[in-house]
Order: structure tokens, then C-alpha cells, then sequence
């Protein structure tokens, strides 16, 4: 009996752990918080350094930058991927997947330079709001694509980072702080329109990757194919700027400095993607602009405002939001052991079907257990009572 009663206790136990809690532990959220905002940190490196090449530098090479991060992607990933054995090595990934891989790599490239050329036609506010396109498109194409499934709590965050948005951009307009051009703001913002869409492809796929396959091969074939992507657009595009630069150690400094924070942002947002989702992940990145905001008041004698703190406050409360109540998501498998496991909480919640079956489950072994041992003690009196007559 003991040896049955443990047996039940540990299917019991086994079920529990792959179905895995219903809602995110305090020290995940702490944890994914702040991973989050330290993109938000490596984005604003890669603003505030992007503005200074353009600002004191005149150095305006959008596809330069790119090509340069790239290459540091392919160095370190794809060739990790070149050293792999087995299934997992580039050539077997290229022989079946390299169409997938080359039209994402595409998408990463475009989706990079078209915000960033945004800036020569329209207006930084323009672009603020604009950006926020790509947190919709998100939802809708993990709707479709990743079968994820979404609660009101989840739409009133997105709209409370939003508001926060809006904060952020009505200080910027009080405090005269609109830059940027306004030579042809119609083909601005739709710049600005297409780079959050692609760009939420190619989050969306990079989900679907890394929680399904790797963070490498994620990396390593978009390192690949980006590195070549951007060279072809570096060449056609920007040969002239590059060809006039005076290279300083001031100059090289910066672009390395910018490099290296995107290269970081790339590396790591993985694996904060992988621990939540695609989603939550950009809405911590609404916090970016603010940060650079905060590093333009001693760099570049911005001008203080109240809003600042208040947009900071209400977005952050917008992603707590997001992540104390995990959304519904059954397409997506858990990855391979050597990249660790997936957020079992955004794949399963208490309405599922699969957890009223494992329930259940459970119930039944409890059940049985003890009719088990009422008719054990039964057993026992009849025995007893007979010794008696």
C-alpha cells in the first residue's frame, strides 16, 4: 500500500510540474522587469550614440552600423552553429531552412533602416507614436500565428503603456522638444509604419524560434544573412558617405560603443523573449525613448519635465500588468535542453482543458487511495470481530 501511495503521489507530482504554475512567481516578474529594462538601457545606448555620429560626427551610415553588428552576430553565433554536430549544425539548417532564414534576415535588415530613415523626413514625435504600431501588429500576429490567446487584463496594460506613450510625447511638445525633419512627414510616418510591422515579423518569428528550436540558431543565421544583406545595401546605398569619413578615435569609439550595445540588445533579447514573450518584451522597450530623454538632459541640455517620471511610472505599472496574469499559448513546444526551459506559465493557465484532465487525474489517485484504505480498515474489524465470536 505504501508503495502504490507513493507511486500516486509522484504522477500526481509529475503532472503538476509539467503543467507548472498558474501564475508567474513574484521573483520572475522581478526578474523579467528587469531584464526588460536593461534593453531598454542598450537601446538607449544605441540612440544616444547614434545621435551623436549624426549630430557632432555628421556621420549619418545607418546600414555601416548594421553591417557592423551583423558581423559580430556571425562571428559568435554562427560559427557556434558551424562547430555544432548533428541536426543542429549550419549545414543542415541551411539545406532545409535557408529560404526562412534569408527572408528574416531581410526583414531584421529593412526593418532597421527604415526607421532610421524615418528621421530625415519626419518629425521625432511622429515617430514616438508611430512606433507604437508594432504592439497591435504583435498581438494580432501572435493571435494568428502562435495561437496565443489574450485576457482584458492583457489589452488594459497594452492601452496603460500606451497612455504612457502619449505622456512621454505631450512633454516633448510642451517642452519644445520636437525635433527631426519635416521635409515629407506623409513619407515619415509611413516609414515609421512599415519598420514596426516588419519589425514584428521578425519578433514573432524570433519567438517562435527560440522557444521552439534555439537562441543560436536564431542568431547565428540572422548574423549570416543579415551581415551579407546589409554589405549588398551598404554598397549600393552608402559607399559615398562611408568613403568620406575622417575616422578619429572619438569617431571609432562611438560606433563602437553603439555597435556593442546592439550587439548586446540582440544577444539578450532572446532570452527575455524566451521567459515571456514577444509582447511584453516591446512594451518594456516603451521605456527606451524615455531613458534616452533622461541621458539628453546632461548630453544634449534637454529640458526637464514631470511627465517624464509619470510616462515611466504608468508604463512600467502597464508591464506588471502584462506579466502577473500568463496568456494562453499551445503552439509553441518547449526547446531543446541546451537552451533550458520554456516560461510553462505562458503555455498553460487554469481554464486549459489539459489541466482539468490532469486534476482529474489527481483526484481519482486521491480516491482511490483512500477507498484503498477503507476497505483495508474494514478488512481489519471483520477480522477482529470474528477473533471475538
Amino acid at each position: 500500500m505504501a508503495d502504490k501511495k507513493t507511486k500516486e503521489e509522484n504522477v500526481c507530482g509529475k503532472i503538476r510540474q509539467e503543467v507548472g504554475p498558474v501564475k508567474i512567481s513574484d521573483q520572475q516578474l522581478f526578474k523579467t522587469l528587469l531584464m526588460g529594462q536593461g534593453l531598454s538601457a542598450l537601446i538607449c545606448g544605441t540612440a544616444v550614440t547614434s545621435q551623436y555620429l549624426a549630430s557632432v560626427y555628421y556621420l549619418n551610415t545607418p546600414m555601416l552600423q548594421s553591417f557592423i553588428n551583423y558581423t559580430l552576430l556571425g562571428i559568435t553565433y554562427t560559427i557556434a552553429l558551424i562547430f555544432r554536430q548533428g541536426d543542429g549544425n549550419i549545414l543542415q539548417i541551411l539545406k532545409t531552412k535557408w529560404w526562412k532564414y534569408l527572408l528574416l534576415g531581410l526583414t531584421d535588415v529593412e526593418a532597421n533602416y527604415a526607421v532610421v530613415k524615418a528621421y530625415q523626413y519626419t518629425t521625432l514625435t511622429s515617430i514616438q507614436l508611430l512606433d507604437c504600431f508594432i504592439i497591435p501588429v504583435l498581438m494580432i500576429l501572435s493571435w494568428f500565428f502562435l495561437k496565443t490567446r489574450y485576457r482584458i487584463i492583457h489589452y488594459v496594460a497594452v492601452c496603460l503603456c500606451l497612455a504612457g506613450v502619449g505622456a512621454m510625447v505631450g512633454a516633448d511638445i510642451l517642452a519644445g522638444q520636437d525635433q527631426g525633419s519635416s521635409s515629407d512627414i506623409l513619407l515619415g510616418d509611413g516609414l515609421v509604419l512599415v519598420s514596426a510591422t516588419l519589425y514584428a515579423i521578425s519578433n514573432v518569428c524570433q519567438e517562435y524560434t527560440v522557444k521552439n528550436l534555439s537562441r543560436v540558431e536564431f542568431l547565428g543565421m540572422v548574423g549570416l544573412f543579415g551581415s551579407v544583406i546589409s554589405a549588398i545595401q551598404l554598397g549600393i546605398l552608402e559607399h559615398n558617405e562611408v568613403s568620406k569619413i575622417q575616422w578619429t578615435w572619438e569617431t571609432a569609439l562611438i560606433l563602437a560603443g553603439y555597435a556593442l550595445c546592439m550587439y548586446g540588445f540582440y544577444s539578450f533579447m532572446p532570452v527575455v523573449i524566451k521567459m515571456s514573450s514577444a509582447t511584453a518584451v516591446n512594451l518594456s522597450l516603451l521605456t527606451g525613448d524615455l531613458f534616452s530623454l533622461f541621458c539628453g538632459l546632461f548630453l544634449f541640455q534637454y529640458t526637464f519635465s514631470g511627465l517624464y517620471i509619470v510616462s515611466l511610472v504608468v508604463i512600467l505599472v502597464g508591464f506588471i500588468m502584462f506579466n502577473t496574469v500568463p496568456t494562453l499559448n499551445r503552439a509553441l513546444a518547449p526547446a531543446s535542453d541546451e537552451e533550458g526551459c520554456d516560461n510553462h506559465a505562458a503555455e498553460f493557465d487554469n481554464d486549459s482543458t489539459q489541466g482539468c484532465v490532469d486534476e482529474i487525474t489527481c483526484a481519482q489517485a486521491e480516491q482511490d487511495q483512500i477507498k484503498s484504505q477503507v476497505n483495508q480498515r474494514q478488512s481489519s474489524c471483520v477480522v477482529i470481530n470474528s477473533v471475538k465470536m
